[in-house]
């Protein structure tokens, strides 16, 4: 394990996404991914400098509505829908400063793609077959349909690097410790 760093670190608690459309959110986290709706909140909105100074927009910018999901033993979603005083921006490509993905581990990594693919859900390509450090592992990116990029992936014998790194991820094939 890495010494230092943040004093009492677990892991990742919640990822916040923007949408431009929460019930077409909702039906995606829910419908297609299996996620729970644990609760929503809003709207938010100040006459000072509150939204700027603690979330980074615009002063005016209104947080139309924020909707927290629970998608099984991972991180918890916080999704928002706003109404931005100084426009909208394009959603990042992987490649663009801020640009990312969520990946999604599965037990069974056929099923859930053609589960996706009867949901409607953009494909990006084949899967693919990891190699070098990853050998062991499938993946495939597929888009929501605000068009952000989520992996699909899969490693149910473990990944190559784990077989001698001290550093592992949970993971079923793996003993306890």
């Amino acid at each position: 394990m890495t010494a230092g760093g943040l004093p009492g670190l677990r892991g990742v608690e919640h990822i916040g996404i923007t949408v431009p459309d929460l019930e077409e959110a909702e039906r995606f986290f829910v419908d297609v991914l299996g996620c729970d709706r644990v609760y929503s909140l809003g709207p938010f909105q100040s006459d000072d400098d509150w939204m700027s100074t603690h979330l980074g927009v615009h002063p005016r910018t209104v947080m139309r509505e924020l909707r927290f999901y629970r998608c099984r033993t991972g991180a918890n979603f916080e999704v928002f829908q706003y109404e931005s005083a100084d426009g909208q921006n394009p959603v990042p490509r992987n490649s663009d400063i801020g640009g990312h993905h969520i990946a999604f581990y599965v037990d069974d990594f056929d099923a859930a793609l053609e589960h996706l693919r009867e949901h409607g859900i953009e494909v990006m390509g084949e899967p693919t077959q990891s190699r070098s450090h990853s050998l062991g592992q499938t993946w495939v990116y597929f888009r929501a349909p605000w068009g952000m990029q989520f992996e699909l992936v899969s490693y149910p014998d473990g990944k190559a690097y784990e077989a001698t790194s001290p550093v592992k991820l949970w993971h079923p094939a793996y003993p306890s410790e």
